[in-house]
């Protein structure tokens, strides 16, 4: 409830606390006065070795099991509930760094052109009116595929200074400009496709999502994913994922000179630090520059 997680990661969460309390249990250890550090790290050798009944843990999935059992023990001392915090001294390990995968603008535009018609052509299919408009959507605006399908109506506007109020995680809301191209495609959508789609549902009120589905409901995150997936076919991209497009909405954006703290807002992280690994790109992207560019930068 405080920090507006998802039920799935709440449910991980869970999972990871009752492992916990079966490998304490296996140490003779039941009350949270007898948890010492040692313990704190047994269990996250544990995760990463693996047991009879568990594989090993990759080191993202054991860090976030750390995680939920630091989460644990800070809030039972919070509480009162125990004196010390076995638990503080144990960070969770780091994962490699991986970088984000992004396509450029060449291959972005291949695969908007594969998902669907732009908005002039007026005989269009309306699923693929609304498939165009979905990935001119996602590009445009660096949102992610579940901000995409969780927006409504009223969090559009489309007229001057076209902006889009997005809901991230943990419920935060910011507010992303449009360009172009995502607003003429939404237009198109919106007009020419989107009612008739919302008649299919056959129900008194209609669904308020932008994003519908075939049957007039609120078009998935899955759905979308398949959306995604079948332009990047059509692309010749088949290794496009569900963050592809939010991933160079980023590269691009710092690729063209924008400063990473706007790039921060408009992703919605909380941290620059999570913004600063598409620097890394940025940087591999200036060196093949130089690489080939400067006569004497290679002996």
């Amino acid at each position: 409830m405080e920090r507006g997680l998802a039920a799935s990661t709440v449910e991980s969460y869970r999972r990871d606390l009752r492992r916990y309390a079966s490998v304490l249990a296996g140490r003779g250890k039941t009350r949270l006065g007898e948890i010492t550090p040692a313990d704190v790290e047994g269990f996250l050798a544990s995760l990463r070795e693996g047991d009879a009944e568990h594989a090993g843990l990759a080191v993202s999935s054991a860090a976030r099991a750390v995680i939920a059992v630091r989460g644990l023990h800070a809030f039972t001392v919070t509480q009162g509930l125990a004196a010390t915090d076995p638990a503080r001294e144990v960070p969770p390990p780091s994962p490699p760094r991986r970088l984000p995968k992004a396509i450029s603008v060449g291959e972005v535009e291949r695969l908007l052109d594969a998902a669907g018609p732009g908005p002039d052509d007026l005989s269009a299919d309306p699923r693929l009116l609304r498939d165009r408009a979905l990935l001119e959507f996602l590009y445009g605006t660096g949102a992610r595929i579940s901000e995409a399908t969780g927006l409504d109506l009223d969090e559009l506007q489309l007229t001057t200074d076209p902006v889009v109020r997005l809901i991230g995680k943990g419920g935060k809301h910011r507010v992303v400009p449009m360009g172009g191209y995502a607003v003429r495609a939404l237009e198109a959508y919106l007009v020419r496709a989107r009612p008739g789609l919302a008649t299919a549902s056959g129900r008194a009120s209609a669904c308020p999502a932008v994003f519908l589905n075939a049957r007039g409901g609120r078009l998935t995150r899955q759905g979308a994913w398949g959306v995604l997936h079948a332009a990047a076919i059509r692309a010749g991209l088949p290794e496009a994922s569900p963050h592809t497009l939010r991933h160079s909405f980023a590269t691009h954006m710092l690729d063209g000179g924008a400063d990473i703290r706007v790039v921060q807002e408009l992703l919605g992280h909380a941290s620059v630090t999570t913004t600063q690994v598409y620097t890394l790109i940025t940087v591999d992207r200036l060196r093949e520059v130089y690489a080939s560019s400067h006569p004497r930068a290679l002996a």
